[in-house]
Parts: structure tokens; sequence; C-alpha cells
């Protein structure tokens, strides 16, 4: 198995050394069929290349079997007729990857401002109101005079269908309790168009709880009772402010993981961004990307029949919650003490000792 390994920006290199000195301890320690290779996105491949993501880049991104991508800094990033498009949403659209699979979860001893959740949102991640993925050509910003600034937000019906199906399938597999959060109230075409669609997807699989929560009433929700939370399915920015509201109610972005996947590609992503301001200090938490390394390696093993890269994604999950969960191993955003490369330390420490007990 192939994974391309894509540093990113600021904090994203030193984040994703950490999960792949992670990846490489499992890989030694379960003798995972894994293949890492590297190539540059961001400021590195803008200063190599030109821009922010090549065309060579992309050429190899669809030809491997998985792909790990570190946080970007697309805010300081040249216009993308200068060459900074968004690495992130250049390969979601390229790969078609439609569902943004994002779990929020409590972790024993980690602080967190809710007692119990356990929960997945999965956000569309290909259209809505993201101008630079839901157009074919040009942008779905647009400004017709100085003064007036316009955005264009797309629905489309196999877009809601698939991403939709997508959660049904995480819902049975789970809870069998989905929910479906939108704005129809008021948004009665696009988000009317998006319900319709994922209700008739829904109903497809039998013993399916299916209900509906207006997106105002769900980030209350979330709040109050997330316990009673399942499987969440929504737009792209509903879901994109939904999910971090449960991440930081859940332990924080640091914990933050989400895998985007599509019918033939999956890449890992934390959801989190490239934290300049602690760019280079080694106390940025490589949780997130470590967990979403972990679900990676879970959908693949699923897809490709490979019982033992679901087998390193439990370990690595595991691994890294019994680091969490004691003070003295966990990261300083997390009220510990440990830096970037010592959490990953401490996360390989404990997968050798649960690899070595299981053995």
């Amino acid at each position: 198995m192939n994974l391309l390994v894509l540093s990113g920006d600021h904090i994203g290199p030193e984040i994703t050394e950490a999960t792949v000195s992670v990846l490489e301890e499992a890989k030694r320690r379960l003798g995972l069929p894994l293949v890492l290779e590297h190539a540059a996105v961001g400021y590195a491949s803008l200063e190599q290349t030109g821009h922010t993501i090549s065309e060579e880049v992309l050429a190899r991104a669809r030809s491997a079997d998985g792909i790990l991508l570190g946080p970007c800094d697309t805010y300081g990033y040249p216009p993308a007729d200068k060459g900074g498009v968004n690495p992130s949403s250049k390969l979601r659209v390229a790969l078609d990857l439609y569902a943004n699979v994002r779990p929020s979860r409590t972790v024993g001893g980690v602080p967190a401002r809710v007692p119990v959740m356990d929960l997945v949102i999965v956000r569309e991640n290909t259209e809505g109101f993201y101008a630079d993925r839901n157009m074919y050509a040009g942008s779905g910003e647009f400004m017709p005079t100085p003064d007036v600034a316009l955005a264009v937000r797309k629905i489309t019906r196999e877009g809601s269908r698939r991403v939709a199906r997508a959660a049904c399938e995480i819902a049975m597999q789970r809870g069998k309790k989905l929910t479906i959060v939108s704005k129809a109230n008021v948004l009665k075409l696009s988000d009317g168009l998006f319900l319709g669609e994922a209700r008739d997807i829904a109903s497809g699989f039998p013993g399916l709880a299916v209900e509906h929560v207006l997106v105002d009433a769900m980030a209350s929700l979330l709040v109050r009772s997330p316990e009673v939370f399942d499987v969440i399915v929504t737009t792209n920015m509903f879901g994109d402010i939904l999910s971090n509201e449960a991440a930081e109610l859940s332990g924080g972005l640091g914990l933050a993981a989400s895998l985007n996947a599509g019918d033939t590609h999956a890449m890992a992503q934390a959801s989190h961004g490239s934290a300049p301001d602690i760019a280079g200090k080694d106390v940025a938490n490589p949780g997130a990307l470590i967990l979403s390394a972990a679900m990676l390696l879970e959908r693949l093993g699923r897809r490709h029949a490979q019982p033992e890269l679901a087998r390193a994604a439990k370990l690595i999950q595991r691994a890294t919650d019994e680091a969490l969960a004691a003070p003295a191993t966990r990261t300083r955003d997390l009220g510990g003490s440990l830096g970037t490369r010592a959490f990953a330390k401490a996360v390989c420490s404990r997968i050798a000792a649960l690899a070595d007990r299981a053995l």
C-alpha cells in the first residue's frame, strides 16, 4: 500500500513527521505492507514550482492508495491565478473526495467541555458555499460592483445523495441513528433538495432511525445533549462549523481527526489549520493527524481486505488514547508538558507495548 505524504505549511511538517514516526512504528511491529512516499505542497511547492500543488503531485496522488496531508496556510497564498490554489480543496475536487468524515469523542482523562460525546459528522466536501470548489470555471464568489459581494451556493441532487449514502453506511456500523442537518425552513430550494435526497437515501437502509434537525438548533444541542447523537450528515459549510464545535467540546481541535473519502481515493487530514504562531516550537499537538492516519488505515484495510491495516488502526487509536489519558504524556494544549516529538514517542512506546502484548 503506497501512501503519499504531503507535509503542508508551518506546523504541518512537524506534526506530519510525528505522524509518520507512529506509522513507521506500527509498520515495524505489525509487518504492515506500507510504502511512504513524500512530496511538497504549499509554500515549499510554490517556491519550487510556482504552484502550491503541482500537476506532478496531483498525478502521484491519483496513483497512491492513500494520502496523508498536513495543514496548509491557504490564507496567506497568492491568488489562484498566481499559483496559490488551496491544496486541500484541489485534492478533494480532483480525486472526488465527496465525504469529509469527522469523528468527535471524549477520551478518558482528557479535559472536555461535555461529559460524554461519541459522534461522527459527515460533511459534504465538494460543493456548497465554498467558492474554490463549487464552479467548473471561475469562482463562486464575485463582485459585480466595488460595493457588492455575492456568493453562489451549489447543491446538487447527486452530491446530496452520495454523501447521504456514505453517512448511512457509517451509521449502520455504529448506532443505526442518522441526523440530517439543514436550514430547509429558510433555504427552501437548496437545503430542501439536500434534505429530500438524504431522506430518500436513508429510507433504503432498514433499521436506520432518521431525524431532521435545523442547523441553529443543532449548534445548541451539541452543547446541551451531545450524547444523543450518533451520525450527523449535512452540507459543506454547516458541517465545517458543527464539526469544529464538536471537536472543541470533546477535547479540542488538537484531537480533531478527519478523513476525506470518495469511491476510489481517501486522504487523511487533521481538521485544524497550520498555526503559524507556534510553528517551529515543537509544541503543536499531532494527535489529530495521528488519529486521521488511523482512520485512513482502517479504510484501506476494509477496502482492500487487509485486516492487518485495520488492526494497526485500532492499535494506533488505543495507543493515542492511553497517552492522552495520562497527564504526564499529554501535550501542552491539554494540560500536559510534552511537545510534538515527545508525544509521538509516547504513542510509539505504547504501540510497541500493545503489539508485544497481543503477539
